[in-house]
């Protein structure tokens, strides 16, 4: 589902929801919303109105924010939406997912609470887990609602997904705690899934800053691709390993997949149009990885070294990737508690991940660049 952006500039749209609030309009700098399709923001006098896709939920398509200037009147006609005073100065993020979109504003100082402590990479975020600044809430069926609620953040940030629905917080939003679903994850492209930093702009008021980083990072991604499409070679590869009986490799539609198109790569199931990944068994996988140039994203399961990958299995020997060494994993920024920046702040540095990429596909095209999330498996 896209949602269309529009200027809320209507006289309908002013009776509705700015009729309490005669003050100057208050956000001079906008966003744009150029490749997320999962959430909008409309800009009012006073507030902005925010609705993300909620794609687990049967009951609704969309959740709908009023995002509040502090001191200014609530607007009338949003009955269902949920009130959130900005900027907001405390955020609880129910994932370490979205600690890369607060670290790309250099906001840490807002998180005042985290679902669990033990995998943040983010050197800012675990010095005030050390000082104590962050407090361990829990998560689904072990959230500790009690302390969240004296916490009384201005936000918490959650993921949804079939499991964990937001119907699972409600006790927080009956004492006035709103409650965000962040879906980044669904986004199939790098730069959509990026975007999303653009929300977490709104929150904090920073568009100006978020518009001018975000261009930077839209226009080097870019210039990449167009650097690896001038290659003369366009090798093939494989990723993720075997695991419990089954290898799951990116679909075609997700934004793995374009990574590794936009890195110039052959990839086998380029073509399959699901956006997840694609459960298979080692033998739907053998022959292609047996002939693929490079095998990527290995260290999903901790495996540190080609030894490790054959006490695995044998049969890894095989592949002409592992002969020739051309093996890379993207924990390079793994820390000593598992935790990667990987999925932190490169979720929001797509750039640096394709640069990365084109590095490892085509070293001949970027001689000056050092590998910052990957590494070679040795």
């Amino acid at each position: 589902m896209i949602f269309i952006i529009a200027c809320s500039t209507s006289s309908t749209l002013y009776e509705k929801g700015e009729s309490g609030y005669e003050g100057p309009a208050l956000f001079k700098e906008k966003v744009v919303i150029r490749h997320a399709k999962g959430f909008t923001i409309d800009y009012h006098k006073n507030f902005k109105l925010v609705k993300i896709m909620s794609p687990f939920e049967k009951a609704t398509d969309t959740m709908s924010f009023v995002l509040l200037q502090r001191g200014t009147p609530k607007p009338a006609g949003y009955q269902n939406a949920q009130i959130i005073q900005i900027p907001i100065q405390s955020l609880v993020p129910m994932s370490s997912m979205h600690i890369g979109l607060v670290g790309y504003l250099s906001a840490e100082h807002i998180v005042t609470g985290m679902g669990n402590l033990t995998y943040v990479s983010s050197e800012k975020i675990r010095a005030r887990i050390k000082s104590g600044d962050i407090k361990e809430v829990g998560k689904d069926q072990g959230l500790n609602e009690e302390l969240l609620i004296a916490m009384h953040p201005d936000l918490v940030m959650t993921i949804g997904s079939p499991v964990s629905k937001i119907n699972r917080y409600q006790s927080l939003k009956q004492a006035g705690i709103p409650v965000m679903i962040n879906s980044e994850w669904i986004e199939t492209t790098p730069l959509a899934r990026a975007e999303w930093v653009k929300l977490m702009a709104a929150l904090l008021n920073r568009e100006s800053e978020v518009n001018t980083k975000f261009s930077e990072s839209e226009k080097e991604y870019a210039r990449l691709v167009k650097l690896a499409k001038s290659s003369k070679t366009q090798p093939s590869l494989v990723s993720g390993m075997n695991s419990k009986d089954a290898w799951f490799v990116p679909s075609g539609s997700g934004y793995v997949s374009r990574f590794f198109r936009d890195a110039g790569a052959r990839y086998h199931w380029a073509d399959t149009k699901a956006t997840g990944s694609l459960p298979l068994n080692f033998e739907a996988v053998y022959p292609v990885a047996l002939n693929a140039d490079f095998w990527l994203n290995v260290g999903i399961l901790g495996v540190k070294s080609k030894r490790e990958l054959l006490d695995k299995d044998q049969r890894y020997a095989d592949f002409k990737a592992f002969k020739a060494g051309n093996i890379f994993t993207h924990n390079k920024r793994q820390a000593a508690n598992g935790a990667n920046d990987y999925w932190e702040s490169g979720a929001v540095n797509p750039h640096v991940v394709l640069a990365d990429l084109i590095k490892i596909l085509h070293p001949e095209l970027l001689p000056g660049h050092t590998l910052f999330y990957y590494q070679k498996l040795e």
